[in-house]
């Protein structure tokens, strides 16, 4: 058996491969590529703004995410065998998700047809915090809101999304925003 790689320090490998390293190298890549999609999500959103303003941004971030939401949606639901039509699987797409896991996320399921996703010390939000533009207004309540929607929707359009806390939030606060999402009614 090859040895697998939990680093690679050592000499040149011409057959180097994703497939040569060890669970826990691979946990690592798999937590750095959530960040850089986080990253490269803000660095081009910041550079569109600094060249056709807030609103050109805005417009174009919304639309980019109306688009990728669904995919990721579809995409992870399939690779990770997640079916259903209620909370639950909703959940699970959201804990699969590498876009979520650049995130301190917590889901708490009450039942398969309603749970509260919290979001703590949000990377985004701090950055965000930081500009002191209040910024915040549009990404976490507009755009996030109409993201947990549609992937929400994807799944089944009567999963109705709540935002439970939002920011501006208090100094030292831990929690970024927390939401609810329930399918009214159903048992």
């Amino acid at each position: 058996m090859t040895e697998l790689y939990s680093d690679y320090g050592g000499e040149f490998d011409p057959a180097f491969s994703q497939e040569k390293l060890s669970r826990e190298m691979l946990l690592k890549v798999a937590k750095a590529g959530s960040d850089y999609l986080r990253r490269l999500d803000g660095t081009w959103y910041v550079t569109v703004m600094k060249r056709f303003g807030n609103d050109a941004a805005f417009d174009c971030d919304v639309k980019i995410w109306e688009k990728f939401i669904i995919y990721e949606s579809k995409s992870v639901s399939e690779m990770f065998g997640i079916r259903g039509h209620d909370v639950l699987a909703l959940m699970k797409t959201m804990q699969a998700s590498p876009w979520n896991w650049a995130y301190d996320r917590s889901y708490d399921l009450i039942d398969n047809n309603h749970a509260v996703v919290t979001c703590r010390n949000c990377e985004t939000l701090l950055n965000l915090e930081k500009e002191g533009t209040h910024r915040y207004m549009q990404i976490c309540h507009v755009l996030d809101r109409k993201l947990f929607e549609l992937r929400a929707h994807y799944f089944n359009k009567a999963i109705k999304v709540t935002p439970l806390k939002l920011p501006p939030r208090e100094a030292g606060d831990a929690i970024s925003c927390q939401w609810e999402f329930k399918i009214e009614g159903a048992k």
